[in-house]
């Protein structure tokens, strides 16, 4: 029973071929596609609508260059929701639960960041390893410290997704076992924890999306700080 709450987080095969190729790509799939028309459906409007707010207020506080992430973070936050939220429905696989996924979204990125720190201000890159005003005797150990948390940064974005992510699918699943079981036995309890069950998941939905917004904000206080 142990062994079996975690077989949902293992990438799903048909004929020893793995299908997480096929779960990361069936987002793009349920976007809509803009219209040549001169009028959009309400859903083009709410996704059009949703986009630029969540733009304006992750990049208002980014010169002007950093606006130029400004396309592949908001494709990222709205693919990490389209895949979390896709992962909460019944026989469905959540990637994000994968912390080499996560990873690989992770370490690019802020290594992206670091490097054009690195190239348009240097200086001031390599000045937040030493806090102003460090007396002497300190200056090896902070900047060790600071090395270290530099470098912790990207594996902190992957390990928070996915602790999250497990987590709520692990006490859904956890919680709808228990409905089962006490379906036959005591009903009166068994409809308390469906109630249960059914705030959770909400709360999982929000969760998700959540995290997918922590994520790319994260991300962008990274840049930030190198722009």
């Amino acid at each position: 029973m142990t062994l079996s709450f975690f077989d949902q987080f293992a990438s799903p095969t048909l004929m020893g071929i793995p299908l997480i190729a096929m779960a990361l790509t069936l987002p793009w799939v349920l976007f809509p596609s803009p219209s040549p028309r001169w009028l959009n459906n309400r859903l083009s409007n709410l996704q059009g609508w949703f986009i630029n707010r969540f733009t304006q207020q992750l990049f208002l506080p980014l010169n002007a260059g950093g606006h130029k992430w400004a396309v592949l973070l908001t494709s990222l936050m709205v693919f990490l929701i389209t895949l979390n939220t896709l992962g909460l429905l019944p026989y469905t696989f959540t990637p994000t639960t994968q912390l080499s996924m996560n990873l690989g979204f992770a370490i690019p990125l802020w290594l992206a960041t670091v490097i054009v720190g690195l190239r348009t201000q240097p200086t001031h890159a390599l000045g937040h390893l030493l806090p102003e005003g460090t007396p002497a005797l300190l200056i090896p150990i902070l900047i060790i410290i600071e090395t270290i948390s530099l470098l912790i940064r990207p594996l902190a974005l992957g390990v928070r997704l996915t602790a999250n992510l497990t987590a709520g699918h692990l006490l859904i699943q956890l919680i709808a076992t228990a409905v089962l079981v006490l379906l036959p036995l005591m009903p009166t309890v068994a409809i308390l924890t469906a109630t249960l069950l059914f705030l959770l998941t909400l709360l999982e939905i929000a969760v998700a999306m959540i995290q997918a917004y922590v994520f790319v904000l994260l991300l962008s206080l990274y840049l930030q700080e190198n722009v």
